[in-house]
């Protein structure tokens, strides 16, 4: 079920009204938000419920044994199981025919013979945010940073807690599960702001996201486009991801926010940063922190002088590429994203040269260049070169970039006294009529099939 498909809210009407019903009784309403998840999650494919079974009872037993033990060894060890078991299936459904592939094309150009063990594998949908939802849970009780739970229903709806299940945000259970150990109460004022979250939301995926994408996917299905053209689609790419990906998580916080919950925000205007390492704090938060605190602090940050810096920054940011996908497009984005932070380290950004202009310019169009590495079929795309733009493509161009400039307008809006995330409309007194026509132009533009959300993939 797609969140911009009628299917998903007739599901989330019926689920509604039933929540209601029960939204004062702590355990009812634990096992009736668990069912409709894995409802919701079945709906893609029943087979994979397991692997989101296995995971709970795994983060679970192993919680409890970290809470019944004091012996360092034996707490490494528990912590240990968890992370092999998660990363172990996290490997095997989405990396297993990569890495064979790529073995066997190095040992080719090296002249030997090899023959790929390959699998017909389906990726799970949301595999990658909900397995590291779950280990977030034990390497917090692993650090005494919480108490194990010993609630199952709750803490097996907090791992497959529907709205940002698929794609996000990456929640820490030292957020989010307390939230099922307590009853929520729902103001009116958060089914507002929750209900202009999920308009906000629709109009970034349906009316900016969903009509960027044909440009971009027509212009990158064609190898010989040459880079002017790609400049533009990229462009276009930039901002189809970003209200794409942001547009899902404004729904899913504002669906748990009309239940009651608050889930973190996972988009701060990006685009403003003046820096990467501003950028890599405002896009795609979730990730970006549970990167920093469960492997670069661990690697030992930045408290070993520079060299170690340096290696540290680069494995977290190379394996966050790979977090994204089974290809090589993927590792070289990683290795890019490296590069740029290694060159502001090298160089820091002074203080009063933080919200110089040239400070914004060269981190968008080192964000942009990196996104046309991101959105590559494959690495053969970097070796295009100059040709002049077709007539045909300005029929695409021109309504992109102004479909751009809506958005960024639209976001400006924001209240400055807002918290951040919020809808452009949130607490103005113009904001109902803002959600209105931004709704409007949400029915105007969904043309009857519902496009997926790009992150679904990853």
């Amino acid at each position: 079920m797609l969140f911009n498909s009628g299917i998903f809210w007739l599901f989330f009407s019926v689920f509604f009204a039933a929540w209601w019903l029960v939204r004062n009784r702590l355990q009812a309403r634990n096992a009736l938000i668990l069912f409709a998840s894995y409802v919701f999650y079945g709906w893609w494919d029943v087979r994979f419920l397991g692997l989101i079974i296995f995971s709970t009872l795994l983060d679970y037993g192993v919680g409890l044994r970290l809470a019944n033990t004091d012996q360092p060894r034996a707490r490494k060890a528990w912590v240990a199981c968890s992370i092999v078991g998660n990363l172990s299936v996290l490997g095997f459904f989405k990396y297993w025919n990569f890495f064979q592939e790529s073995a066997a094309h190095i040992l080719s150009d090296l002249g030997l013979q090899a023959h790929p063990f390959t699998l017909h594998i389906i990726l799970p949908i949301g595999i990658s945010f909900y397995t590291f939802q779950t280990m977030s849970y034990t390497l917090d009780v692993y650090r005494r940073e919480m108490q194990a739970t010993r609630d199952f229903i709750g803490f097996a709806a907090y791992v497959a807690f529907f709205p940002q299940l698929v794609a996000g945000p990456i929640e820490r259970a030292r957020n989010l599960l307390p939230q099922f150990q307590s009853l929520r109460v729902v103001h009116a004022k958060d089914i507002a702001s929750g209900l202009d979250l999920i308009i906000w939301g629709l109009f970034k995926k349906v009316v900016i996201a969903d009509q960027l994408a044909p440009f971009v996917d027509t212009v990158y299905a064609n190898q010989s486009n040459g880079i002017p053209l790609y400049a533009l689609a990229t462009l276009a790419f930039g901002f189809q991801i970003y209200g794409d990906f942001s547009g899902y998580s404004d729904i899913a916080r504002g669906l748990a926010r009309l239940l009651g919950f608050t889930l973190v925000v996972n988009f701060n205007r990006p685009y403003t940063a003046h820096s990467l390492r501003e950028f890599w704090r405002r896009w795609h938060i979730s990730l970006s922190t549970w990167l920093r605190d469960y492997l670069y602090i661990p690697l030992g940050g930045n408290l070993k002088g520079p060299g170690h810096t340096l290696r540290n920054l680069w494995i977290t940011m190379l394996l966050g590429g790979l977090w994204h996908g089974a290809g090589w497009p993927f590792i070289v984005w990683g290795a890019w994203q490296a590069l740029g932070l290694t060159l502001e380290h090298v160089r820091p950004t002074t203080p009063t040269k933080r919200t110089h202009p040239a400070g914004r310019w060269w981190t968008l169009c080192w964000i942009f260049a990196g996104w046309h590495i991101f959105r590559m079929p494959s690495l053969t795309y970097l070796q295009t070169g100059w040709t002049a733009l077709p007539a045909w493509t300005w029929g695409y161009v021109i309504p992109a970039l102004a479909l751009i400039g809506l958005l960024l307008l639209l976001e400006n809006l924001a209240s400055p006294h807002a918290p951040d995330g919020e809808a452009p409309g949130y607490e103005r007194p113009w904001g109902p009529l803002l959600s209105g026509i931004l709704l409007y132009g949400v029915f105007v533009c969904h043309t009857g099939e519902s496009a997926p959300f790009i992150y679904f993939q990853f």
